[in-house]
């Protein structure tokens, strides 16, 4: 390969290299764009039309961008904290019973193909203010590891419930491929009759994660709940009066 076609990666090493020394993200990749098209002799109006193209066709990448920024502005005007009193009000409620609860709404609202931006645009900002709002209104300090495995299952429940339940939606994209591979193989099937094939599938995944993560929750907490009690009993330190 010739200097001329190397030198155009120009923009791809200056951006690793600005994620691996931490860099602003937007103006990295806003630097590199600049960068490839200023070694490829490419004209601004040809910049911007390839901007405006690569917008168009990934916009859906575009609302997901969107979704964060807004949760990003709900969270730090108060989103966490009102999630936690909120939880904080219903008695009885863990850790293991929300991650549930929310298992069963996201598989609901997947079959309509509605996504809430996953785990860090819905479940980061909602469900583990909400998970940690019902250790903390009992008084205890949630032990860092205990929290830690909250996150996991909150996580692992997203997962669960979107996968197994979007195929649930009948003119999905995977639903669609699934066709049109089984009809390439001399198969003929309705996109109908295989919803139908998935719906025990989706359904024993979500009970199995339910089951599952409930039973963790209950032995996580048993595990760490005299050092989470221990936690909230240590007397504090008294602040040297002025």
């Amino acid at each position: 390969m010739e200097f001329s076609e190397l030198i155009k990666l120009l923009g791809i090493v200056i951006v690793i290299v600005g994620f691996i020394l931490k860099l602003e993200p937007i103006l990295i990749v806003l630097l590199g764009i600049i960068v490839t098209a200023i070694v490829s002799l490419m004209d601004p109006i040809t910049l911007l039309g390839h901007i405006g193209n690569s917008f168009v066709n990934n916009r859906n990448m575009a609302i997901f961008i969107l979704i964060l920024l807004v949760t990003g502005t709900m969270e730090r005007n108060g989103l966490r904290e009102s999630a936690a009193k909120l939880i904080g009000k219903i008695r009885g409620a863990t850790p293991g019973k929300i991650t549930s609860a929310y298992g069963i709404m996201r598989g609901f609202f997947a079959i309509f193909n509605v996504n809430f931006g996953g785990v860090a645009a819905f479940v980061r900002p909602v469900i583990m203010p909400m998970a940690e709002g019902s250790i903390e209104s009992k008084g205890e300090k949630i032990d860092p590891k205990y929290h830690d495995e909250i996150k996991g299952m909150a996580a692992g429940m997203e997962n669960v419930a979107w996968f197994f339940w979007q195929v649930l939606f009948i003119s999905g994209s995977g639903n669609l491929l699934v066709q049109s591979t089984l009809r390439g193989l001399g198969y003929e099937v309705e996109l109908l009759d295989l919803v139908q094939a998935v719906i025990p599938v989706a359904i024993f995944a979500l009970l199995w994660a339910i089951i599952y993560f409930n039973i963790r929750d209950r032995a996580l907490r048993k595990k760490y709940q005299q050092s989470m009690q221990t936690a909230q009993n240590s007397p504090k330190d008294d602040k040297p009066e002025q």
